[in-house]
């Protein structure tokens, strides 16, 4: 077989700055809101005074938040682990796949058509992708740990004792790490879950937001920015199964309206089924209304979610590129990295739907809101982990390195741009996913047109559009791996994992 043609680092980085400089052109970058300036002054004003006392329950949104996310990522991590082993294989491979390209958002509107607005939707829609998330990244762990004591164990013993004893100790500690950071990626989907009705920090900023209150919807942000960064202080791994029992029973106390029965049974053999097939079969009847639904929702869907996508991994990379320095040692001064820490922290704390519903306000419907949301969350992300390695990297400089920008130029910048390539291509299929949950707001990703045949109850037009979503993400992912692959970027695997 003939070898794998190699890529260079700026061939890569050359081939996605042209890609997003072609999709410029053909992007929606206008200014929706005519006033945006007396938008953003209204909401600067209300974001400088929080507005606690207007927030009622809000220990219970808080609490309900933490609930769904451990209880979420309790479940999926569960599930990875369970499917781990066996990512090997191709069934369980593709199941992972599908899994964890649907969007958390996109599960809930999915559970919600059988289960209703009730805590199990909420805790399934983290649970089902962050299982096939799990399974892939434990696989790896699991692969990438010593072989050596499973060797030495008597040839017949079984797989399951080889795998409890020789080989699960010794990933138990970057897996315990990889989930408690998982577990913040949860709390972030827990809260964005609030936008479609589950009673989390998201449904109180999102109803602040439609009522104009911004002082209110100030406090809710300072409460979640806060819970986001403190959340390595409070989950410590010997209290996680009182966090996950109290997590059980306080979701299972939340009344909801039930669903009528035989709601599973009618989703499955009449809500998804085409339209032209629920009589019988008729593959004329089928071709003419998937031919419509391709050309008119489809193909206008797919290519804006790309158009959005590749302009903000441009973008997401030249603000991390930029940014690591901010929290380096010798670069920045302590009040300069102090500074950086918390602007980092807190871009990266806010999900990219609750960014993008904030630049909505101010820019109005268009694709700069997505594209700014995009590229802030992601590139605040990238720039941590490149700055944590720069701090690591400071002090085996020689003595008379320089400082300031010419350290980050000529020292730091040439040794971290392979780990800086490979997490934005493993950021590129997340990228892409979330761009295509933006419809939810009105942006003409694919999303759009899934919300609205959700709205229309028309569930087989929803589910095509969807798979067509997953199949998307799934062929990212695919070109992600090959260059990365075919490029020797150096990256570490916890900056790895931390990336997923």
């Amino acid at each position: 077989m003939p070898a794998e043609t190699t890529w260079t680092r700026p061939r890569v980085v050359t081939l996605f700055l042209a890609l997003a400089l072609l999709a410029l052109p053909f992007a929606d970058l206008s200014l929706g809101n005519h006033d945006a300036g007396a938008a953003l002054a209204r909401m600067l004003s209300g974001f400088l005074r929080p507005d606690f006392s207007a927030v009622e329950e809000i220990g219970r949104a808080i609490w309900l938040t933490i609930a769904f996310a451990v209880a979420g990522v309790a479940a999926g991590a569960s599930a990875g682990l369970v499917l781990a082993p066996f990512y090997h294989l191709r069934a369980v491979r593709w199941l992972c796949i599908a899994l964890r390209s649907v969007h958390e958002l996109f599960w809930a509107l999915v559970l919600m058509q059988i289960l209703g607005i009730a805590p199990i939707t909420g805790v399934l829609a983290i649970a089902l992708p962050y299982a096939g998330i799990f399974a892939k990244v434990f696989s790896e762990q699991l692969d990438e740990a010593d072989p050596r004591p499973a060797q030495v164990l008597p040839p017949r013993t079984d797989a399951l004792s080889r795998f409890l004893y020789a080989r699960a100790p010794l990933a138990l500690s970057a897996m315990k790490y990889y989930t408690l950071y998982r577990l913040e990626c949860g709390m972030r989907a827990s809260a964005v879950l609030g936008f479609v009705g589950l009673p989390t920090l998201g449904f109180q900023l999102d109803s602040f937001f439609r009522m104009g209150d911004y002082g209110a919807a100030s406090a809710i942000m300072v409460c979640y920015v806060v819970l986001i960064a403190s959340v390595r202080l409070w989950m410590r791994p010997v209290l996680a199964p009182l966090w996950v029992l109290a997590s059980a029973i306080s979701l299972s106390l939340i009344q909801s309206p039930p669903m009528g029965s035989g709601a599973l049974m009618r989703f499955l053999t009449q809500d998804i089924v085409p339209a032209p097939l629920r009589d019988g079969w008729d593959g004329a009847a089928l071709l003419d209304w998937l031919w419509p639904l391709a050309s008119d929702e489809m193909l206008p869907g797919l290519i804006a979610t790309v158009l959005v996508a590749q302009i903000a991994l441009a973008l997401t990379g030249a603000l991390a590129f930029a940014g690591f320095g901010l929290i380096v040692p010798r670069v920045t001064s302590r009040v300069g990295r102090a500074a950086g820490h918390l602007l980092l922290v807190v871009l990266r704390s806010f999900p990219e739907y609750m960014l993008a519903y904030l630049f909505l306000q101010v820019f109005g419907p268009s694709m700069l809101p997505a594209i700014l949301a995009l590229a802030l969350h992601n590139g605040a992300i990238i720039a941590h982990l490149l700055g944590r390695e720069g701090e690591t990297l400071v002090p085996t400089l020689r003595r008379d390195a320089p400082r300031g920008l010419t350290l980050w130029g000529w020292e730091l910048a040439p040794r971290l741009s392979g780990p800086f390539i490979a997490l934005c291509l493993y950021r590129w299929e997340i990228i892409l996913r979330e761009t295509a949950v933006m419809g939810l707001l009105g942006i003409a990703t694919l999303g759009f047109y899934i919300d609205s045949a959700m709205a229309e109850l028309r569930l087989d037009r929803a589910m095509v559009l969807l798979v067509a979503t997953g199949l998307l993400t799934a062929a990212v992912d695919r070109v992600s791996r090959s260059l990365r692959r075919r490029t020797n970027l150096g990256e570490k695997r916890r900056m790895r994992d931390d990336c997923c």
